[in-house]
């Protein structure tokens, strides 16, 4: 017998009742559970006649939620979420600091037109070939007109639409000083350099004209025919003559004109109207002296590209065959030049540093700085309560010019310079050179003893500081002598003394643009290799 047995003389177990449960129907889980309960008793074996209960039970309370389980972070996870993150910072910086939105926004231009139905020119910037002897004579080409006197004109100008051309620009800092385009002028065209000049109001040719002391140039001289001169009548005389003391001459067969350079050089000439490279433009023929004759590096005249209304560019404009915009990039490196253009095809859209224009009289690309430093220490940049400045951009100028204010508290803070170099006079190529106890090939050598330069023009929203950078690289030059040199002056003679004047030295490295249509002036990093036509947003470059 097991030890789970029972007795077997035990009576079987007696059934006292039955419970049946009932379960909710499915659709309807708030009816709860059915008991029925029953009874059994010998005297009845019927379980039906007996006690019977029914019960209604309420549905069972609801599961607490449960927290679900973090997913585990694979390496694709990761990426994913860095990459939206990046994508999302890099939307709202766009946004905020550049001018992207306007732009890819602003397909038509405030005159109503489409960028791309206006062409846009290239000129290349070729190199000097100078001479390398003698000290460096700065060349600061701001023109003016002498004497005031406004009268207002539309210029003529033809041109075949759709027109399109590369020009190099070539040059250097020093010896030469000067960067310049090659443009054909005539019929048959006949090549000339001209030096590119942001600063200059008229484009002249250097003419056959009778001349003792006038600077020789590469080229043969220009020589109009009499049907090209421009007559005292003439609309665009009217413009060029319109701030000079000359009156108006019914009988005069030629428009005579003056323009007096920064640099206390001058040209004096007549108008003649002539073909230059597939356009009709104004050129001038003159006769010139002063710093133009002395420079080491010949050119046959200079492209006036500043924003008046005689300037290549507002030509061009004033005819609907481009937008008057003015870009150049020159490159850092010693044996190459860069490029210039006329139009606003190869402005970038993104990536810019736009200043506005300041308004003047004299036509200038102008804008106003509020901080000068060198390296982490601030420059006195005036006196005033205001202790603001203003910058002219001038490709026409070869080395830059500060005020005096400025240029003294520069001299003084270079003075507490780093070891390795002294400050020596013998080196006449520029006003302050320094020697070092080991041999210097290049700017690349020293520039660890300087800090860089930086210009404030203000903030984008109160926010983020609109800056001009100008490296070590961008202001010193290396002489014959092997002496390192400051290739920023004194400009308390130039204009009103209290201008300062960014020439081409402190411009290399960068594109810069001037926008005569929106009155800005932008500026952005660029190694000036090749233009690049701008394109739509920067993720799609």
């Amino acid at each position: 017998m097991g030890s789970n047995g029972g007795d077997p003389r035990r009576p079987p177990p007696q059934l006292h009742g039955v419970v049946i449960i009932s379960l909710p129907p499915p659709d309807d889980p708030t009816k709860g559970k059915t008991i029925t309960a029953f009874t059994l008793s010998d005297s009845d074996p019927s379980p039906l006649h007996h006690h019977d209960h029914l019960l209604t039970l309420p549905p069972p309370p609801p599961p607490p939620p449960q927290t679900p389980l973090p997913l585990p972070l694979s390496p694709k996870r990761v990426i994913a979420f860095l990459f939206a993150t990046s994508i999302l910072i890099l939307s709202l910086w766009v946004c905020l600091f550049s001018d992207v939105p306007y732009q890819l926004l602003s397909s038509v231009d405030e005159d109503g037109r489409r960028r791309n139905e206006s062409s846009s020119f290239l000129f290349d910037l070729y190199p000097k070939l100078g001479n390398r002897s003698g000290s460096v004579m700065p060349d600061v080409k701001l023109g003016s007109f002498r004497m005031k006197n406004w009268k207002s004109s539309k210029l003529v100008a033809s041109s075949s639409k759709n027109a399109s051309a590369v020009f190099p620009l070539k040059g250097n800092i020093f010896p030469d000083g000067q960067y310049y385009t090659s443009v054909f002028v005539g019929n048959p065209p006949k090549p000339y350099f001209l030096d590119v000049d942001t600063g200059s109001d008229l484009t002249w040719i250097q003419c056959d004209a009778p001349c003792t002391s006038c600077a020789k140039g590469p080229h043969p001289l220009y020589k109009p025919t009499k049907g090209k001169i421009v007559p005292s009548g003439d609309l665009l005389c009217g413009e060029v003559q319109s701030n000079q003391n000359f009156g108006y001459c019914d009988s005069c067969q030629q428009c005579d004109y003056e323009i007096e350079y920064a640099d206390r050089s001058s040209s004096m000439g007549v108008l003649a109207r002539d073909d230059m490279h597939l356009i009709t433009a104004k050129s001038v023929h003159t006769i010139n002296k002063g710093q133009l004759l002395a420079s080491p590096a010949k050119t046959d005249g200079i492209l006036g590209l500043s924003s008046s209304r005689v300037s290549l560019p507002s030509q061009l404009a004033s005819q609907g065959i481009i937008n008057n915009v003015v870009g150049h990039c020159i490159s850092t490196e010693a044996d190459r030049g860069g490029y210039m253009f006329l139009g606003d095809d190869f402005v970038p859209r993104w990536g810019m540093t736009w200043v506005p224009n300041l308004s003047s009289q004299r036509n200038y690309y102008r804008a106003e700085v509020m901080k000068i430093k060198y390296g982490p220490q601030q420059l006195k940049l005036g006196a005033g309560s205001r202790n603001v400045g203003q910058v002219v951009f001038d490709t026409g100028s070869s080395y830059t010019y500060f005020t005096n204010e400025v240029y003294t508290s520069l001299l003084t803070t270079l003075k507490h310079m780093a070891n390795g170099l002294v400050q020596d006079n013998s080196d006449s190529t520029l006003p302050v050179c320094w020697r070092a106890d080991f041999p210097i090939r290049s700017v690349k050598d020293v520039k660890q003893f300087f800090e860089p330069l930086t210009l404030q023009f203000g903030k984008l929203w109160w926010m983020k500081a609109l800056t001009l950078t100008i490296p070590p690289e961008s202001y010193l030059i290396i002489s014959d002598k092997g002496y390192v040199c400051l290739g920023i002056l004194d400009g308390s003679e130039i204009i009103d003394g209290s201008t300062i004047i960014l020439g081409d030295i402190s411009l290399r490295g960068k594109l810069l643009v001037y926008d005569n249509v929106k009155q800005k002036i932008g500026w952005t990093h660029s190694d000036c290799a090749k233009p690049q036509k701008s394109r739509g947003f920067p993720f799609f470059l």
